[in-house]
Formats: C-alpha cells, sequence, structure tokens
C-alpha cells in the first residue's frame, strides 16, 4: 500500500528534524529523542540510504502513482534537502577550529611548530564507510589492553590503554574521561577515531573510568582522575610512552574533570592517598563540556573556573552551538573566565550546528575536531 512508503519516508524525515532542530533536555539524563538527535546529526548519510532504498522499492512495486505515493516523494524530497542542510553544517567545522586556533594560538601559530610535528598535520578526511555507517571500522596498528587497574576500587578505577603495535619509545600520551554527567558512562564508547588516529601517530592513549554517582560525587571522581595520571606517569616506562607529556581530554562531565585536572596540579587536597604523585599535564581538550559546579557532598567549590591561575597549562574547548543538553553560553563563560586569569592560551571553537556527544562516530564533524586537537597538542609539544 501506499500508505507504507510515505510511513517509510515520515520516520526518517522526523530524525532530520531532529537534528536540525535539537529540543533543550532538562538536565543531564538523556532522552530517546536526545540519542536520535545527536546520532543522525553525525549520521546524515545514513537517512540518505534510508530513503534511497524506500524509494526504489516503491518504484519496484508500483506504490509511487498516487496522491499518497507523490505526498512520500514529496516527504523525501525535502527530507533529503534537509539533510543536505546537516551535512552544510558539518562541513563548517574545520574552517570554524582553524579559525579559533590561529585567534587562540596567534595567526602564525604554524611557524611555531617542530619540524616533524608539523610534517604530521594533514587533513583527517572522513571515508565514506565511516560517514555511512554508526560502527567505527578496526584500526591497523593500535593494541587495546582492557581493564587496566590505575587504583584500588575494583569497580570504577580501571581504564583502557591504546598503544602502536610497534615498540615506541617516550611517546606523548592522552587520558580521556568519558561524559555521562557524573552518574553513567564508560571507557571504551566514546572518542575511539581520535585514539586511532593518535596512535597511529605513535602516541600512547587511555580511557579511563572513574567513580560516579553519589559514591563519586565532586571531588572523589577529580581523585580518581587525577590518580589515572598519576598512574600512568609512574608506568609510563611500561608502555613507551613519556611520563613529561601528558595531555587530557574528556567529553561533557569528563570535560570537567579533564580540565579541573589540568587547573588543580599536584594539590593534595585532591589527591587523598597520593599526595606526592605528580599530577600536573601538558594541557587539557574538553569536548562539548559541562563547566558548572559538580554534585559534591562538600562544601567546597566546584567548578572549574573557581580554580583559574595564572599558571594553567593551554586549554581547548571545542563546543557545539546547538547543543541541547549543555548550552554553549556555559562553555563561553568559563573560557571568558578562564582567559583573564591564564598566561597560557585558551583556545574556544564552537561549531555550526554541532550537539553533545559528536565524538561518538568518525563522522565528517569530528574528523575535523581529531584534525584541531592534533594542531594544538603539536603546538603545545613544540612550544613548553
Amino acid at each position: 500500500m501506499p500508505i507504507g512508503f510515505l510511513i517509510s519516508t515520515l520516520v526518517p524525515a522526523g530524525f532530520t528534524a531532529l537534528a536540525l532542530w535539537p529540543r533543550p533536555t532538562k538536565g543531564p539524563r538523556a532522552t530517546p529523542a536526545f540519542v536520535l538527535e545527536t546520532t543522525f546529526n553525525e549520521l546524515p548519510f545514513v537517512i540518505v540510504y534510508w530513503l534511497a532504498a524506500s524509494t526504489l522499492l516503491a518504484v519496484a512495486q508500483g506504490r509511487i502513482d498516487s496522491p499518497i505515493g507523490w505526498a512520500g516523494v514529496a516527504v523525501a524530497l525535502l527530507t533529503a534537502i534537509g539533510v543536505a542542510l546537516v551535512v552544510r553544517r558539518a562541513t563548517r567545522a574545520r574552517p570554524a577550529l582553524d579559525g579559533a586556533l590561529g585567534s587562540g594560538l596567534g595567526i602564525r601559530w604554524r611557524d611555531e611548530l617542530d619540524q616533524p610535528l608539523g610534517r604530521e598535520l594533514r587533513p583527517n578526511i572522513a571515508r565514506w564507510p565511516a560517514l555511512i555507517a554508526p560502527v567505527r571500522l578496526p584500526a591497523r596498528g593500535v593494541h587495546r589492553m582492557r581493564n587496566i587497574a590505575y587504583g584500588p576500587d575494583g569497580t570504577y578505577q580501571r581504564l583502557d590503554l591504546y598503544r602502536p603495535r610497534s615498540d615506541e619509545q617516550r611517546s606523548p600520551a592522552l587520558i580521556y574521561f568519558h561524559p555521562g554527567g557524573f552518574f553513567s558512562g564508560r571507557k571504551s564508547r566514546e572518542a575511539r577515531p581520535l585514539f586511532d588516529r593518535l596512535v597511529r601517530l605513535g602516541w600512547v592513549c587511555a580511557g579511563a573510568n572513574y567513580r560516579l554517582g553519589r559514591g563519586g560525587a565532586f571531588p572523589g571522581n577529580l581523585a580518581d582522575a587525577k590518580r589515572a595520571v598519576a598512574w600512568l606517569r609512574e608506568h609510563a616506562a611500561d608502555y613507551g610512552a613519556d611520563p613529561g607529556t601528558i595531555f587530557v581530554a574528556g567529553g561533557s562531565a569528563g570535560a570537567h574533570l579533564a580540565v579541573m585536572c589540568a587547573l588543580t596540579p599536584n594539590d593534595p587536597t585532591f589527591q587523598p592517598g597520593f599526595e606526592w604523585a605528580d599530577t600536573s599535564v601538558a594541557a587539557a581538550v574538553g569536548l562539548y563540556g559541562y563547566y558548572g559546579p559538580a554534585p559534591t557532598n562538600e562544601p567546597m567549590p566546584s567548578a572549574p573556573a573557581d580554580y583559574a591561575r595564572p599558571g594553567a597549562p593551554p586549554v581547548l574547548v571545542i563546543h557545539g552551538s546547538r547543543d541541547p543538553m549543555v548550552p554553549p553560553g556555559n562553555a563561553r563563560e568559563f573560557v571568558g573566565r578562564l582567559r583573564r586569569v591564564s598566561r597560557s592560551p585558551v583556545v574556544y571553537a564552537e561549531l555550526p550546528g554541532a550537539q553533545h556527544n559528536f565524538d561518538r562516530f568518525p563522522s565528517i564533524r569530528f574528523a575535523a575536531v581529531i584534525d584541531a586537537v592534533e594542531a594544538f597538542t603539536a603546538w603545545v609539544r613544540s612550544t613548553r
């Protein structure tokens, strides 16, 4: 029946509408609409294939030649236009990031790069299989070591380590803290395309869990994040990492922890039981981050801006202009407060049309973000 074809076009039309006009969420909990809009905003080509398959099937079965059938065709065409707008917004991420790096690091920032690092920078164009499939393709040359304990808590204090299969030595390292509103999430889902890219360049990367919910309320979760930094520095030689070149990054709540690590190095208040450890980092990267007060059971400040200091390391903040969970104003306010205090660069990029969780898939947008993270860390390594 033609009504089946019409329904098969209305469903992807609804997904496209969610990608174009996300609805604000109440609190950090993901709703079904939030999951759909953030997914199809990064994977719009899935909708194209859905529409093409539905239309070709309807034509083959003779379901087009009726008012309802032509209504389905009209919906498919309007949806295709909407998908084109989603894709256009994604392609605008690269110029936005390039402009932010020039504004934050200086127009001639590339001239400051060490020659070997400068030669490594090249556009990371997402290839077509990654653009159309909601799964990440296996990465060659990446060795993953799962569930390594970095602390005594067997439930949460675990990390996955990603390293080159070759015996690289004294490689830069990055620790990523997952999103989840401080009450959910896991170490193995987000930022995997970023790990693949950096490991292929010789880096050592880690995705770290941390305590969640009331049991991990601030400053407990920050202590976990800093313990992960201390663990990697202590064991750097075992995995070919450079203990003096450790970066931290995170998404949403994980961005809060990454930035707090950068702003509170070696602070014994947040290092119970390992006060002696060096927890300083080279720089921090926050993706779609939340930078307000964190859930806490302690009478102490818990927002990153409360710990802004002149000697803070460089920070890169990347946020979406249409983030339905953490509005970009939260990131802008934090960046403004940190810039007024820090002597180091604070780079801020706002991505047109980007929403939350844009580091889950190897999308057009995240390919540009990966390039920007690589460029930013190359600058930090060259100018330290």
